[in-house]
């Protein structure tokens, strides 16, 4: 029967839960324990896909689909554990699905209510598929004392009592914030978000402080003798340098042994750790270094690229180097030439990630352009592609009216809306009228490579799978004259219809691909895609 482990946050957002799931998760993995973590987002949103990522940050796709939320990514990174469907559920899904019982009339009759229909669904949300697990990490988003979640806090307090205490554990993290006038760390905070979680029917077993000066012996006896938990149980959580040594850190402060302990669970040996240990060396002791630009449209929010910065990384680690990551927002290129090489010469290379809507577009393609010439290695994801295809139609094939049909109407549609596509359910059809949430051609769908393509030696193989989150695709129409200028489609869909990968065989390495592979990467397992782009950036900064 599988554990839970609810953990929820109080005094401020942002204190990390979703990073404290995923590197508890990746502890108990590595005392051989069978782990999978579940998001429970309190929005009204049925899922963030329609969410500005100035709002939300970016969406992360699952194989099966889902857009959900970015902390699914943080979990996949830390435990390899791919995320589904059913590992995200928001009040939107929520009450749209009782809705459209009640509608059904299922409920025959009765009156629809918060207790038992909301918190029911949030419980066999929680429960379901968890047979084969030993342990279920469920995070709370939002605050403590938020009205949205409120609902939650119910339905987990209801499960502590089905489950019994030998089954669930309640971990909530909170802010020791140091007040420099009085230099000194204040306990209070914690004090009030644990009172409020108590009101709520919700006793925590363990808290993890997030603070930044350590934690006395003498705060943490105070905190657990007013919020009623054992002084072991108060976990100091200092910031770490880097996000891949927290697991490390939180092991040495004892997090995952009072973890089992609350479960009444002996631990056994210690964890086995080198993994982590390997890629904080590779990280803290890289053996060079290059510099990366990210032409993008959302670069005032690195979270809106949250998997595309840690594949990057991830990147360095294959080649032991650091990667430093210069954001550069597009539109600053429009209309100036100067501008650009002067932004552009210092890097070692370029990358254009995905994104929707015309702003900004002209200056990817601008570098784009900038990349081709000056031999620059470049690599476009999805939006990135397509722009990378529409520069080439531009300035190589004699098509200067090449666009997209998602900037509106134009002449030449070398980009235009799929219409139709298969997939395991079937024959996939939308048009330009479709809603927006959850149309697009979502989650993995195979390529086949070119047998002689430079992608096919970097993957190592012919066929491959890859998650896509687009509406929009390459019209094969144009595929003979763009081949003919040196952009050659050397990856499509099984059926030969949708383009999946272009690359130019007359540069070192300029590589444009449909779907997302930053959404696959992990520190322990970095894409072979970003490895051999960031080996590219090596070469090519021996040249500069």
């Amino acid at each position: 029967m599988a554990r839970f482990i609810f953990i929820t946050g109080g005094v401020v957002s942002s204190l990390g839960k979703g990073l404290m799931a995923a590197s508890l998760a990746a502890l108990l993995q590595a005392r051989g324990y069978r782990v999978r973590i579940r998001k429970f987002d309190p929005y009204l949103n049925v899922d963030p896909g329609t969410m500005s990522p100035y709002q939300h940050g970016e969406v992360y796709v699952t194989d099966d689909g889902a857009e959900t939320d970015l902390d699914l990514g943080h979990y996949e990174r830390f435990t390899g554990v791919a995320a589904r469907q059913s590992d995200n559920v928001t009040s939107g899904r929520i009450y749209r699905d009782i809705i459209a019982k009640e509608r059904r009339g299922d409920y025959l009759g009765a009156t629809v209510q918060v207790i038992p229909h909301v918190t029911d669904a949030i419980k066999a949300f929680a429960k379901a598929d968890t047979q084969d697990l030993d342990f279920v990490l469920c995070e709370i988003g939002g605050t403590v004392g938020d009205i949205e979640s409120l609902p939650f806090m119910e339905a987990i307090r209801q499960l502590r009592n089905e489950l019994g205490r030998e089954a669930s554990v309640f971990v909530h993290v909170t802010l020791v914030p140091y007040i420099a006038a009085a230099g000194e760390l204040k306990t209070k905070p914690t004090q009030h978000s644990v009172k409020e979680l108590t009101a709520l029917g919700v006793q925590p077993d363990i808290l993890l402080c997030r603070c930044e000066h350590p934690l006395p012996d003498n705060e943490r006896a105070k905190i657990a003798l007013f919020c009623n938990v054992r002084k072991e149980a108060v976990i100091p959580a200092l910031d770490a340098k880097s996000i891949y040594a927290v697991p490390l850190q939180y092991h040495a402060e004892g997090l995952d042994y009072e973890v089992l302990r609350a479960f009444g669970i002996t631990p056994g040996v210690a964890p086995d750790l080198r993994r982590w240990s390997d890629i904080l060396d590779r990280q803290i002791n890289p053996e060079g270094e290059v510099t990366v630009g990210v032409i993008g449209k959302y670069v005032g929010l690195q979270d809106a690229y949250k998997s595309l910065n840690e594949a990057l990384v991830h990147g360095g680690l294959a080649n032991r180097v650091k990667v430093n990551i210069r954001w550069i927002d597009a539109e600053i290129f429009e209309g100036d030439e100067a501008h650009i090489a002067a932004e552009l010469e210092p890097l070692h290379a370029i990358l254009v990630p995905g994104a929707f809507g015309e702003r900004g577009a002209e200056g990817k393609i601008a570098a784009i352009r900038f990349a081709r010439e000056r031999k620059v290695p470049f690599f476009g994801i999805c939006f990135g592609m397509q722009m990378a295809c529409v520069e080439s139609a531009r300035n190589l094939c004699g098509l200067p009216n090449a666009s997209s049909s998602e900037f509106g109407p134009t002449d030449e549609p070398l980009i235009g809306i799929i219409q139709e596509w298969m997939s395991e359910e079937g024959l996939q059809k939308r048009n330009a009228d479709s809603d927006l949430g959850g149309t697009m051609r979502l989650g993995a769908y195979p390529a086949a490579l070119a047998g002689n393509s430079h992608v096919a030696q970097i993957y190592d193989g012919d066929s491959i799978s890859e998650r896509h989150r687009h509406r929009y695709e390459v019209n094969t129409a144009y595929r003979e004259r763009l081949e003919a200028a040196g952009l050659r489609f050397s990856g499509m869909s099984p059926d030969g219809e949708l383009p999946e990968i272009v690359e130019r065989d007359d540069h070192p390495w300029f590589v444009g691909v449909q779907f997302h592979p930053e959404l696959k990467s992990k520190p322990f397992d970095p894409h072979p895609l970003f490895a051999s782009f960031v080996e590219a950036a090596v070469q090519q900064s021996r040249l500069v």
